[in-house]
């Protein structure tokens, strides 16, 4: 049977339910939402004279939940044109739509008896063969669906989706017994394909695998808290980004989350899982216990670890819980000597062996924490997973780490670290010794370009399934596909006459090492290959330039120098432009500044549906001066249509510029105009390169020739010269803008006018280009834009001077 999947039902709109909806909606997919109606009208129904049978107050709660999820942050929908596609309707009037739907996922209560009411409801209706699943993250998936049909079962399946499920990548598919394989290979491929969820498969156990693990990590980890007299600011400082793991670590995590959802979750465990070995652990620790009976929940109570107090004034004080008298204090910026010494090391693997075995109070966390959490993954198999990549998937990619438990335990050496859990009293599984004994040294390794893991039954490594259509820059280095590197770029043979390029610098900043690595792809690419992807595996693709070298020039007045950078910048974005072989950019997380003017200036764009994308150079006080603010007038140009308003259009730009708008999605950056139509979007971040190389032999294979420098840009001078000015005069006089913010408005006018010509006229790039320069120059000269910079690069925040 062909599965399509044109229209679902969501049925429950709470938090995850009104999300999932989104989530579909961003997609493209028809939703119809639903929940109960009320049992009483609220003072505002009662002034409207409206009763329990109107239809406003029947979808009151549905609609208010729709409501409180798209006004909430971050958004869960890419656009808010989107919305459009979620119908909203209510149990007792509209459960016969769903015969329409393709699929539909159950997001009620966490109540056997209730769901299993609304299971028996859903089968009058629903047409045979369509897809029923439950997000459900602690019911038994038999147990649901047990007096259900033999097509119902069938047919059945857990859909865990995790919170907030336009972020999080983590799809946990847990099938019934009688669920069809051909069901279980859709859903995992569907969101694999489609949502671009890392998609793991699931044994029906209790909290099914990333729960189960990180909330034992979790638990665990404030065990040791507790014992060693931490902190949480000092817990939070070493338990996030330094070591793989997210920003907002241990207890800020636990605070967003809600820490009644980890109780809950935790408490359930402790109470069926009999024969786990590590049931204690589950226990509430002392801290969770106190703030569990105050309500501290978190965020939503406005309390938890952590607590921010707003003062009269208006400022902010945050205050985190103290651990010995359960009161909270101001929170406190730890100096932590590990970290310190680990400032250094850019590389995330190094970092975490440094980490893990420095002699200090951090250290001897990290080991604990690490030996117990490998020990107890080690014993789940094949208990909750036959293969242990499974759980390093869903760990990683519910929780956000880097790498996952077997993965951190590679990085470590599996035979040196075994040694040292067996000292600290967390002896791993036998089959651990197994492997070790058969002179297999590592869970992972990569053969012939391809990841394997290692396989418990079979004793020997197995091809990790679902990989063929990605490619990971981690199996091409390991591959020896290396073509070219320096400090801050490598390039791969990607296969098919394909390069790679990488950045690798820090937040993947453009400076010189980078522009010499774009320009040597694209010469190698010109010489041998078909092509060029521009595109890496780091946090974010590129936070722009590199500040710090023109930092240093402009307070040393060296306006040659910087001439010479700029200019430089400059010839290498129009050399990807004007490459004589088709050049794909893959921009993912934040591409701003330089990042984002690379981007303008492929000949396609694989952007990453989380796309964080925009010119913001007004930040540090001057104006995009690598063909982004050319780029724009040059956009705004050739995107008239007869009918439109010039200045009104040529307005928009300017002011995405001068208010350093980002986009928050892929989808709003097209409305932006950083991506264009002909730009395309990877939902999933694992196929984006793979993605883009198709694109680049796409555009091969379509006969691609070399483009030619546009001399038709048509710029309107003094009249929108005039539009501008009376703009920033009034934002100036308003005191919305510094004096130095209309001065860096008005040199971007300057350009995005091409000057004070008299009439409208049109231009060659190289024209803008040379405006671009002059006005980068001229603002680099400034006090005050030199002030700005300093404060990026040494406090990490912009100044408005």
């Amino acid at each position: 049977m062909r599965r399509t999947i044109k229209k679902i039902a969501v049925l429950g709109s709470g938090i995850m339910g009104s999300r999932i909806a989104c989530h579909f909606a961003n997609i493209g997919v028809e939703v119809l939402l639903l929940d109960i109606i009320p049992k009483s009208i609220n003072e505002k129904e009662k002034q409207k004279n409206l009763t329990l049978q109107d239809q406003a107050v029947r979808n009151r709660i549905v609609n208010e939940a729709l409501e409180s999820a798209l006004n909430s942050t971050p958004s869960p929908i890419y656009s808010t044109d989107f919305a459009s596609r979620i119908t909203t309707g209510n149990f007792e009037d509209d459960l016969p739509k769903i015969a329409s739907c393709d699929w539909i996922i159950e997001v009620i209560i966490e109540n056997l008896e209730i769901k299993q009411g609304l299971f028996e409801k859903v089968e009058q209706f629903r047409k045979k063969g369509t897809l029923i699943t439950s997000n459900t993250s602690g019911i038994p998936i038999h147990l649901m669906a047990d007096s259900r049909s033999a097509d119902f079962q069938e047919c059945f399946a857990g859909s865990h989706f995790f919170n907030p499920p336009r972020y999080l990548r983590l799809l946990e598919i847990i099938p019934g017994p009688n669920t069809l394989q051909e069901n279980v290979d859709f859903l995992m491929d569907y969101g694999d394909r489609f949502l671009g969820k890392e998609t793991v498969l699931c044994k029906d156990t209790p909290a099914f695998i990333a729960n189960r693990i990180g909330v034992y990590a979790i638990m665990a980890a404030i065990h040791t808290i507790e014992k060693m007299g931490l902190g949480v600011s000092e817990v939070d400082k070493m338990t996030g980004t330094v070591i793989g793991r997210a920003k907002s670590a241990t207890f800020r995590t636990l605070d967003v989350v809600g820490l009644d959802t980890t109780v809950h979750v935790a408490n359930n465990l402790h109470k069926v899982l009999e024969h786990d070995e590590s049931r204690d652990t589950f226990k509430l620790p002392k801290s969770v216990q106190v703030l569990s009976e105050n309500e501290w929940y978190g965020d939503k109570s406005g309390k938890g670890f952590f607590h921010m107090i707003r003062h009269e004034d208006g400022k902010k004080e945050l205050k985190e819980i103290d651990f010995q008298t359960y009161e909270y204090k101001p929170a406190e910026k730890p100096k932590i000597k590990a970290l310190e010494k680990a400032k250094g090391i850019d590389n995330l693997k190094e970092r975490i062996r440094f980490l893990v075995n420095f002699d200090d109070t951090a250290g001897e966390f990290y080991r604990a924490t690490f030996y117990d959490l490998f020990r107890y993954c080690s014993f789940r198999i094949p208990e909750i997973a036959d293969e242990l990549y499974r759980i390093d998937q869903a760990v990683s990619a519910g929780f956000g780490w880097e790498y996952g438990p077997f993965e951190n335990w590679d990085i470590l050496g599996v035979k040196e670290t075994v040694s040292k859990m067996e000292q600290a009293g967390e002896k791993p599984a036998a089959w651990v010794y197994e492997m070790l004994e058969a002179g297999i040294p590592s869970f992972y390794t990569v053969e012939k370009g391809k990841r394997h893991y290692y396989d418990i039954s079979d004793k020997a490594y197995k091809e990790v399934p679902g990989l063929e259509e990605f490619i990971l820059l981690d199996t091409l280095k390991a591959a020896n596909r290396k073509v070219w590197s320096n400090e801050g770029a490598s390039i791969y043979d990607m296969g098919n006459d394909v390069l790679g390029l990488e950045f690798h610098t820090k937040m993947n900043s453009l400076g010189q090492e980078v522009v010499e690595g774009i320009n040597t792809a694209i010469s190698t690419a010109e010489k041998s290959y078909k092509g060029l992807v521009i595109g890496n595996e780091g946090a974010n693709f590129s936070a722009g330039a590199n500040l710090a070298m023109l930092y240093m020039f402009a307070g040393d007045r060296d306006f040659d120098e910087i001439d010479v950078m700029i200019a430089q910048f400059q010839k290498t974005m129009m050399r990807a432009r004007y490459s004589s072989v088709p050049v794909v950019v893959a921009p993912h997380n934040m591409a701003l500044g330089g990042g984002c003017e690379l981007s303008l200036h492929a000949d396609k764009v694989q952007a990453h549906a989380e796309l964080y994308m925009g010119l913001v150079e007004v930040g540090v006080g001057l104006i995009p001066a690598g063909g982004g603010t050319k780029e724009m007038v040059l956009r705004f140009s050739k995107n008239l249509v007869s009918g439109d308003v010039e200045l009104n259009r040529l307005q928009e730009s300017f002011m995405n510029i001068a208010t350093a708008k980002v986009s928050t999605s892929a989808e709003e950056a097209k409305g932006l105009g950083y991506l264009e139509q002909k730009d395309s979007i990877s939902l999933n971040r694992k196929r984006q390169l793979a993605e883009a190389k198709q694109k680049v032999l796409m555009l091969f294979d379509a006969g691609y020739s070399q483009p030619i420098e546009k001399k038709d840009i048509r710029v309107l001078g003094k009249i929108s010269l005039a539009l501008f000015e009376a703009g920033i005069t009034g934002m100036q006089y308003g005191h919305y803008i510094s004096d130095h913010d209309a001065k860096i408005a008005r040199k971007l006018a300057w350009v995005m006018s091409g000057g004070d010509l008299s009439a409208p006229t049109e231009v060659s790039e190289s024209f803008l280009l040379e405006l671009e320069r002059e006005a980068f120059l001229s603002l680099t000269g400034e006090q005050k834009t030199l002030e700005r910079i300093h404060s990026i690069l040494f406090k990490g925040k912009p100044l408005r001077n």
